[in-house]
């Protein structure tokens, strides 16, 4: 599993893509349009909301010479522009890795897996 290396003058710093999944999933349910994180269900393969304490898997990261690629399997609220919504996440997500990490982020892909109408 690669990792995000940071060199300083005081050491090392190593995040793990699990951090940095569980970070940009807290940062992508405070987007507009966006109710939750999506996972396929192994037994029927149907897609199921995720609970917050599971957003991670609802993310795939991969780190490959500190840049940030991630996909994130979303669940859009219905009745939206999904471009809107979809390059809002893009973009929010994308500066608040960026600032919190140091590293760049090359890639966000986002994979609607469903619409759900909330109250």
């Amino acid at each position: 599993m690669e990792r995000g290396h940071l060199n300083n003058s005081m050491g090392n710093v190593i995040i793990t893509p699990d951090v940095i999944a569980q970070f940009a999933g807290a940062q992508a349910l405070e987007c507009f349009g966006i109710v939750g994180m999506a996972a396929k269900s192994t037994k029927d393969s149907v897609m199921h909301l995720l609970k917050k304490e599971s957003l991670k898997k609802g993310i795939e990261v991969t780190i490959t010479d500190n840049n940030i690629s991630i996909s994130f399997h979303v669940i859009v609220a219905y009745g939206l522009n999904i471009v809107s919504v979809t390059e809002n996440l893009m973009e929010n997500v994308k500066y608040k890795l960026e600032e919190f990490t140091g590293m760049k982020v090359s890639c966000i892909n986002v994979l609607v897996e469903g619409v759900r109408v909330i109250d």
